[in-house]
């Protein structure tokens, strides 16, 4: 018993909210880092700004490890994504993605008493239900910012794991948080799918094949709601 309060414990501390696994080590120069920082922040911060959120958060790139991994520390604040995850993005609008997601995090961790220790404890019991909001938080900040928010169905489906089953794992399946994203889009900005510059980008067009019979259910459900009959890719 001893020993699982304080594996708990120790879970609870280190407090990254951790997204994506990694798999193989990349080296960088002084000067890639320095670059690849300077982009980190400048689309971290045109985020914060953008959505006028007050609370203070800063943001890292790290070169050394082989991680393909984005997370954030509920505790300091401290926004790193990896250079194995940073090489798999495209565009600044994938990579506002990533940062967009780990923004909702952090700001959830100024949010009651003790602040992020307590964030620590509610991902702990619902970390899904954490990550489904911060899916769809990003959403609005990426708008609001300028960002193409479809780029967030492009790096989820770029590099989210699928397992069989969700209810072993403290994430959510990646197909279940792609479906969410889409639904959102589709709701709340259409215009981003009807004028879709993502439809020929090749794991936007995986997404749209491996979702085919949940969005066909969806679109569904959309059409017995309104008299508009519209389908967006």
């Amino acid at each position: 018993m001893k020993r699982i309060i304080v594996l708990l414990f120790a879970l609870l501390i280190t407090s990254l909210s951790t997204t994506y696994a990694a798999s193989e080590s990349i080296l960088t120069t002084t000067k890639d880092l320095e670059e690849s920082q300077h982009h980190v922040g400048e689309v971290g911060y045109n985020l914060l700004n953008s959505n006028g959120i007050e609370k203070r958060m800063i943001f890292i790139f790290d070169g050394s490890t082989k991680y393909i991994n984005a997370g954030t520390s509920t505790l300091s604040r401290t926004i790193v994504i990896y250079r194995g995850l940073y090489s798999f993005l495209q565009d600044d609008n994938e990579l506002a993605a990533v940062l967009a997601h780990e923004i909702s995090h952090g700001v959830d961790s100024y949010d009651g008493i003790f602040n992020g220790f307590f964030t620590n404890w509610r991902y702990f019991f619902t970390p899904r239900k954490y990550e489904y909001k911060a899916d769809k938080r990003a959403v609005d900040y990426m708008v609001n910012a300028g960002y193409d928010p479809v780029a967030m169905i492009v790096m989820l489906n770029k590099i989210g794991c699928q397992h069989r089953y969700d209810w072993w794992f403290t994430y959510p399946l990646t197909s279940k948080r792609l479906m969410q994203v889409y639904e959102y889009i589709y709701t709340k900005y259409p215009e981003y799918l009807a004028n879709n510059k993502y439809k020929n980008n090749i794991y936007y067009q995986n997404f749209l094949l491996t979702s085919r019979e949940n969005r066909e259910k969806f679109q569904e459900k959309v059409k017995t709601k309104s008299t508009k009959k519209v389908h967006y890719l």
